[in-house]
């Protein structure tokens, strides 16, 4: 009895902050937060920050509410608009005749610079190989370029 009796005066002396409201939760939920805290074994900070946490959320969705009543429109739905596309040019394809008139130069670079070093007979067959194959490309992209070139005329 004595003990209700302080816990009554301590109740009474508390200040009450006029600037936090509670929130509408059901007594349910906070019922059921204070069990899991509970059993969770969180210290009273933590607890707190939930229950804050919790208050400052339901705060936010009235706010939120309020702007759909006044307006008609969700302001979230307004911010969640896609941020328009930026339109890029395409890079234009790179030419393959070009890549291998450089990749050409690059082999003979190699070779002159392996020769250079004394060690020329090593790589001179392989890069001279290397070269011929790519001659051999570039010929037969040069062909198909004349003969779409050849029809272009033909039909113009």
């Amino acid at each position: 009895m004595a003990s209700q009796q302080r816990m009554d005066a301590v109740t009474k002396g508390t200040p009450v902050w006029p600037c936090r409201k509670q929130a509408a939760y059901t007594p349910e939920t906070f019922e059921l937060l204070r069990v899991m805290m509970k059993e969770s074994k969180l210290t009273t900070f933590q607890q707190r920050h939930i229950m804050d946490t919790m208050k400052r959320d339901l705060e936010k969705e009235k706010r939120r509410l309020q702007n759909i009543f006044a307006t008609g429109k969700d302001p979230e739905e307004r911010k969640r608009k896609a941020p328009p596309v930026q339109q890029v040019d395409p890079a234009p394809e790179p030419d393959r005749f070009d890549e291998l008139v450089k990749e050409i130069q690059e082999r003979k670079e190699f070779l002159s610079a392996m020769e250079a070093l004394g060690q020329g007979k090593q790589y001179r067959g392989i890069i001279l190989a290397e070269i011929s194959q790519k001659l051999r490309e570039m010929e037969d992209i040069d062909r198909k370029r004349s003969e779409e070139l050849g029809k272009a005329l033909a039909t113009a």
